[in-house]
């Protein structure tokens, strides 16, 4: 039996915890399990809980630094029951990419550290250091001991040949001490100075998330993250749900300004979620509610009016702001002619940008 691959709506309502709904959770982890060495508050007594209430914990990361087995000492330190198959990573499915082109024993150059060594060795290929081995590919993927010899001889062996995976295109990956360079940086620098692309692993590209959901035997699997531009775009480029949680990178604001790709079937402050029902989002012609509270645009600013939990208000406004921006453009008045024998244009959606949000975030309690 595969995988369920019908998305869910954005903000869809779940009738029961979201934990026994789906059999197999796909957590990202910098900015949802942990943010630098440390767990994120709570996280790990949520997860300790849904698994519990039968649900499969599986860590899904970017990050190819750490071998999985590594990941997964890190994580059992929070108190978590987890072994090194609970854990993908890029490195595996940038691996698992090569593999499926050049065969066993094929020489393949790290641009990275000890995570792609790993997989790559995983799935029957040689890791090699230097582009004098002639390498068939060139794997790049975030370590922090990344310097301007190894892009440079990356570079080379692009210049010569070989196939170029980059294990993520992240422009930053969060810190204990704020944003940092991450691998979509270093793979833009080795990028201009070569004349190609990568083929790209992680989110939001599809091999990440299949190989995931394979390796962890998945049918009802759900993506769980922090950024927009990779878990919950790459949850809905392969079709599967999805849940935002407050605790990394993103915000309400970037969530407002979501395109139609990188909006979650669900939002919560964090794993607590899974532990609880959604009650999704009711539409009476520009009044969207949900749970306690209302929300429309008018005059591109949201209303809100009610009580109730903050992100119960939140799914509320979302939905009242991405109604909005979708909207078909308006005839203007008069639709007569003008004397020219022109009609007027028609009115064009407000654009998110646009959108005052500030009164309603902050009458829901969550501005900045």
């Amino acid at each position: 039996m595969s995988a369920e691959r019908t998305t869910p709506q954005p903000l869809s309502a779940c009738d029961e915890p979201l934990a026994t709904r789906y059999d197999v959770a796909l957590l990202d982890l910098d900015g949802v399990v942990y943010v630098g060495p440390d767990p994120v508050p709570d996280a790990p007594e949520y997860l300790r809980k849904a698994a519990k209430e039968g649900m499969r914990i599986g860590y899904i990361t970017n990050n190819a630094s750490r071998p999985a087995g590594i990941v997964a000492e890190h994580l059992a330190s929070f108190g978590l029951d987890v072994i090194a198959e609970d854990v993908v990573t890029s490195a595996q499915a940038a691996a698992k990419l090569i593999a499926s082109e050049f065969p066993k024993g094929s020489p393949v150059l790290v641009v990275g550290g000890e995570g792609l060594f790993v997989a790559l060795e995983e799935y029957g290929l040689t890791p090699v250091r230097t582009s004098d081995s002639r390498p068939v590919a060139v794997v790049q993927g975030f370590h922090p001991d990344v310097n301007w010899v190894m892009l440079a001889d990356g570079a080379h062996a692009i210049h010569e040949g070989a196939k170029w995976f980059a294990t993520n295109l992240d422009l930053t990956i969060p810190t204990a001490a704020g944003k940092a360079p991450g691998n979509g940086t270093l793979v833009q620098a080795v990028r201009a100075a070569v004349d190609v692309d990568p083929v790209v692993a992680g989110k939001p590209e599809p091999p990440l998330l299949e190989t995931s959901i394979e390796r962890l035997e998945a049918k009802r699997p759900l993506m769980i993250g922090d950024r927009l531009d990779s878990d919950i775009e790459g949850a809905n480029a392969v079709g599967i749900a999805s849940l935002w949680v407050a605790t990394g990178v993103n915000d309400p604001y970037d969530l407002a300004r979501a395109p139609k790709h990188q909006r979650p079937t669900y939002i919560a402050a964090g794993l607590g979620a899974l532990a609880e029902k959604q009650p999704g989002v009711t539409v009476n012609g520009s009044k969207h509610t949900s749970a306690g509270w209302t929300a429309e645009v008018v005059n591109n600013a949201v209303t809100v009016k009610g009580e109730g939990a903050p992100y119960d208000g939140l799914r509320a406004i979302l939905s009242a702001v991405w109604a909005a921006v979708d909207a078909p453009a308006e005839p203007t008045k008069p639709a007569k002619p003008t004397a020219r024998g022109r009609r007027p244009r028609p009115k064009p959606a407000p654009a998110a940008d646009d959108i005052a949000l500030d009164a309603a975030l902050h009458r829901v309690g969550l501005d900045k």
